[in-house]
């Protein structure tokens, strides 16, 4: 019996199988074609598409590389559920900061061997991959996200996020 790979690792959850389906795709910024090129924020806009969670051609463009955190957390507070990081689960969305300020997202996996795992758009790495979720000094948790209807009961931002426009 072989041990499954995070791509093959079984998820109950829907956003976990259609982030699964973008494994390898080259990053490409601003791109949202599975199998061409994704960045990790179309990553995202092209898994909550495929739910049906968000128009077809609903998109946000114009952002630098490294995106401006207030306005990354006022698209997904203006769309998702914020939910605390004792909550967060498979399915989700997570925002991490690699720096000062909210920079990151993917879409929250169960991890092959055990706790959770991150499929995202590594630009370092030049592809969508899984890797264990582990928050530290080089990736602080920023904020969880749940998809709308999803039983999310919503919680405070802090540090003033919420209200920016």
């Amino acid at each position: 019996m072989t041990t499954p790979t995070p791509s093959t690792a079984p998820s109950l959850h829907p956003a976990v199988a259609v982030a699964r389906s973008y494994l390898g795709t080259p990053f490409h910024h601003q791109a949202r074609v599975r199998g061409v090129g994704v960045d990790c924020v179309g990553l995202v806009i092209c898994v909550a598409r495929e739910l049906g969670h968000l128009p077809p051609a609903w998109d946000v463009t114009g952002y630098a590389r490294q995106p401006d955190g207030s306005q990354l957390m006022h698209h997904l507070a203006d769309r998702l559920v914020p939910v605390p990081q004792a909550d967060m689960r498979p399915g989700d969305v997570v925002c991490v900061a690699f720096a000062r300020h909210p920079q990151h997202v993917g879409v929250v996996g169960d991890y092959v061997h055990g706790g959770l795992s991150l499929i995202h758009a590594d630009g370092q790495r030049g592809r969508v991959l899984e890797t264990r979720l582990l928050f530290g000094a080089a990736m602080r948790f920023v904020q969880a996200f749940r998809w709308p209807g999803e039983g999310a009961a919503p919680v405070g931002l802090g540090g003033g996020v919420g209200g920016v426009a």
